[in-house]
């Protein structure tokens, strides 16, 4: 994906990663916009982690990165640590993250928007699609044209 070359992404170590190594051979890249201070972001993390958990047991080619609205890298930082599964982040003070969300029309968190790996959309609406389908969603964003 375009936007993520030469980018560097963060672990919830603190540990930076090159994004085009850490999504080497990744078909789908899911975008969550959330931050700690949001009560149904902090709601919606852990039914994310879950599905996040299940994807890496079945070694499914996906990711999710997570762009935050959080209003420090601390706060950043102790959401991940806390509440995330163990996906990447866009670095706090990374342009990027103002980028995105303007690039997917974000208006509102929590929000999860998929992509294939060439940054075709599949949906802005991730987030409902998850709750409606579980962990299903996977076979259904990758089977999208």
């Amino acid at each position: 994906m375009d936007l993520l070359c030469g980018k560097t992404l963060v672990k919830k170590s603190g540990e930076e990663v090159n994004a085009e190594e850490a999504l080497e051979g990744v078909e789908i890249i899911a975008f969550y916009f959330s931050a700690h201070w949001c009560p149904p972001c902090r709601g919606f993390t852990p039914m994310l982690a879950e599905f996040y958990s299940e994807l890496k047991d079945k070694e499914q080619p996906m990711e999710i990165i997570f762009v935050s609205s959080d209003r420090s890298v601390q706060d950043m930082m102790a959401y991940m640590k806390e509440d995330h599964g163990d996906w990447l982040a866009i670095p706090f003070s990374d342009s990027l993250v103002q980028e995105l969300k303007t690039k997917f029309n974000i208006r509102g968190i929590p929000s999860l928007v998929v992509v294939k790996r060439d940054g075709t959309l599949v949906t802005t609406d991730g987030r409902s699609e998850l709750y409606k389908s579980g962990s299903s969603c996977y076979n259904i964003w990758s089977q999208k044209k």
